[in-house]
């Protein structure tokens, strides 16, 4: 088994050693930008009265969406326990209030739930750790009501030449060297950084989209291609 597969294995361990330190570094290493893209990504939400938020991880997509009132009840799903414990205090902490709120402990790749279950399915910055990215999709298509939306939220790779020279310095030498010293983990944020630069993007991942069966498949790039966001009916 290479690496990566050994890395993706294990990724809610992971997530779980770094999960004390991961929102502060990801606001704070993005400039907030990251608070952007998750607003942008449920404007483009069809509102939905129960979600499936795949790698819900601390919450903060699924706090956006009852935010922007686009779902009325929101079943996440992660294998990173402490990523959840900290999105569910999140969640109790808010001003307002939000109850109808379930976390599970489960595989996106094999989610324990019947066809057919959810009227959307949403998912920000998970798919790249899937160690099968089409059974991931396939699994989102399965449990995916008929007219159902998905939209995803993912890191991609710029295509101007000079925003991708900043990007390669900023992710391989200061994301890691500051996300090592903060959360005291030696391979988190290499992995990240990696696992990145390895995905697919922009119209590649939209064929993946359409292989596992959905279809009037679209994707936008932002800030620069630095993320996208994809979006697809079933």
């Amino acid at each position: 088994m290479s690496t990566k597969m050994e890395e993706k294995q294990h990724i809610g361990q992971l997530f779980d050693r770094i999960a004390g330190t991961y929102d502060g570094l990801n606001h704070g290493l993005s400039l907030n930008i990251d608070r952007l893209w998750r607003r942008k990504t449920v404007a483009l939400m069809q509102p939905a009265k129960h979600v499936l938020d795949v790698a819900i991880g601390t919450a903060d997509l699924t706090i956006e969406m009852f935010r922007q009132h686009k779902a009325e009840q929101v079943t996440g799903i992660d294998l990173s326990d402490q990523m959840m414990a900290i999105g569910q205090k999140k969640i109790s902490n808010l001003q307002y209030p939000i109850s109808n709120v379930q976390f599970v402990h489960a595989n996106a790749q094999a989610m324990p739930f019947e066809d057919a279950s959810f009227d959307a399915v949403t998912c920000a910055f998970g798919c790249r750790n899937f160690s099968n990215l089409d059974e991931g999709l396939r699994e989102m298509y399965r449990v995916l009501k008929p007219g159902g939306q998905v939209t995803i939220l993912e890191f991609s790779y710029p295509s101007n030449r000079l925003v991708r020279a900043c990007y390669d310095i900023y992710f391989t030498r200061v994301l890691p060297l500051i996300g090592r010293i903060v959360s005291r983990d030696k391979t988190a944020y290499t992995y990240l950084n990696k696992s990145v630069k390895s995905f697919c993007w922009g119209e590649a991942f939209v064929q993946h989209l359409h292989d596992a069966g959905f279809s009037s498949e679209n994707f936008i790039p932002l800030t620069f291609g630095i993320a996208t966001i994809y979006t697809a009916q079933k």
